[in-house]
């Protein structure tokens, strides 16, 4: 079991055992020994729709009220939802999700009761695992006494998104749902019917797809177009496995950049600091009027520097990822009514700020996107890359300057390179080659950006095959 950006990750088939139980354990014993809980006290878990949740979800309650935990059953709602609601009840809780990967593959998201855990807290909790492993736990003949509390965990989600605007702000618009296996599938459908949106629903699945917001398919971009000529759609939208990315296609069905959406939405709520990882579009920085702080990849780090701007004495403060995973270390106040800080990543905040903006500027999403004139920005990853090839590659990159070189020698000039995560590699012509090892998945991220959409998707299939290519060489 490995942490990566957010959360526990590792294969389904370990997590429904032994894993899930020991893990849980030592988080419940980091609460505990941090007087952050109390045995007696109330914990929430959540999952999503894989097919090996449940029994993770099962193993994790029956370790938690083995400690005198009382467990809380919230069902298949969306990660921002858990976590709204543990957060307001001031419970600890527990997502079993992975979120975009496979779904041989699964995860578990662990929120203390003032929020998400940080990279400290997983330190801790991964010493504590390690100390039980060592005293021989296991978890035998425990069974878990659990309430369930789904209805009003997604009522709790609803009342936040629907004071977000007018009841009537979408009035007019045709949005299609593309529901596939997602969490958020129907509070999506709810809540743009609820703002009298036209709402076409598409794509519901049975079995599990795992849509990642940073990497969207050849096959679901194209089924995107499709779906937005045959309904005559404003816009297609949608959400990673748990429901905290966001994806957003326009009124011709391309997707928009999560990074995109992370903007709007920071206008939506006029923030005056703005959080992003360094993947992120460049071009944010001088397309408003807040400041940004640039931070590695995952929430735990877009948090933890919200967490020293409020310190600091900033309002108004919101992070984003590029994935388009929303996140606001203060509260706000959108349509003159408390937003409290919801300090995880949202996908419905974004989706609905993007509609807003339609809906009161008159344009359609395709013009609302292209008038922002940020660099033109493209991401994909190259799946099954082992994390031997990952390593091999970083440190040959990282050794010398000549190396750099050599790798992108038939790509471009090399103007300068940030190490903060992954490689960032600026080219002489203003072209952006930014590889990044996944934290949670065996897999190789490559973000690029160039001047133009076409030259960015030529840098992109460029880099991955430069990638591919030296592995096998």
């Amino acid at each position: 079991m490995k942490f990566g950006t957010s959360g526990l990750r590792g294969l389904a088939t370990e997590l429904a055992g032994a894993a899930s139980a020991l893990y849980a354990t030592a988080f419940a014993t980091f609460l505990l020994e941090s007087g952050l809980a109390r045995i007696g006290d109330e914990i929430l878990i959540g999952r999503d729709f894989r097919a090996s949740s449940p029994a993770i979800a099962a193993v994790c309650a029956a370790a938690l009220s083995a400690l005198g935990f009382i467990v809380v059953d919230c069902g298949a709602v969306p990660t921002p939802a858990l976590a709204l609601y543990a957060q307001a009840r001031k419970s600890g809780c527990l997502m079993i999700t992975g979120s975009h990967i496979p779904a041989d593959r699964n995860g578990i998201k662990f929120y203390r009761p003032d929020g998400e855990i940080d990279k400290g807290d997983e330190r801790e909790i991964t010493r504590i695992a390690l100390q039980l492993e060592k005293r021989g736990y296991a978890l035998e003949g425990a069974v878990a006494s659990r309430q369930h509390r789904e209805a009003e965990c997604k009522a709790f989600f609803m009342a936040r998104n629907r004071k977000l605007m007018e009841i009537n702000a979408l009035k007019g618009l045709r949005v299609g749902v593309y529901q596939h296996s997602t969490v958020a599938r129907d509070l999506l459908v709810d809540i743009l019917s609820y703002h009298c949106a036209t709402v076409v629903t598409l794509g519901r699945s049975e079995g599990f797809i795992p849509v990642d917001t940073e990497a969207v398919s050849d096959e679901t971009a194209q089924q995107f177009k499709l779906w937005a000529k045959e309904h005559r759609l404003d816009a297609v939208v949608s959400a990673d496995g748990d429901g905290d990315r966001p994806l957003v296609a326009d009124d011709h069905g391309d997707p928009l950049r999560g990074d995109l959406l992370g903007l709007i939405t920071a206008n939506f709520l006029q923030a005056k600091a703005v959080v992003t990882p360094v993947t992120s579009n460049s071009g944010i920085e001088t397309a408003g009027s807040f400041k940004v702080v640039r931070t590695k990849v995952g929430s735990p780090f877009v948090i933890a520097a919200m967490l020293d701007l409020v310190a600091s004495g900033h309002e108004r403060v919101v992070g984003f990822e590029a994935n388009g995973g929303l996140l606001t270390g203060t509260d706000f106040d959108p349509n003159g009514t408390k937003l409290p800080a919801l300090p995880t990543r949202d996908s419905f905040l974004p989706i609905l700020a993007a509609l807003s903006l339609v809906s009161t500027s008159g344009q359609p999403l395709s013009e609302i996107g292209s008038s922002f004139q940020l660099p033109a920005a493209a991401a994909d990853r190259l799946e099954n890359f082992s994390v031997e090839s990952s390593t091999r590659l970083m440190t040959y990159l990282r050794t010398a300057e000549t190396n750099i070189a050599a790798f992108v020698g038939s790509i471009g000039v090399v103007s300068k390179v940030s190490d903060v995560d992954g490689l960032r590699i600026t080219l002489a012509d203003k072209r952006v080659l930014h590889l990044r090892p996944s934290g949670n998945a065996p897999e190789m991220r490559c973000y690029v950006e160039a001047e133009n959409r076409e030259d960015a998707e030529l840098l992109l299939r460029t880099g991955l095959d430069r990638i591919r290519n030296w592995t096998q060489s």
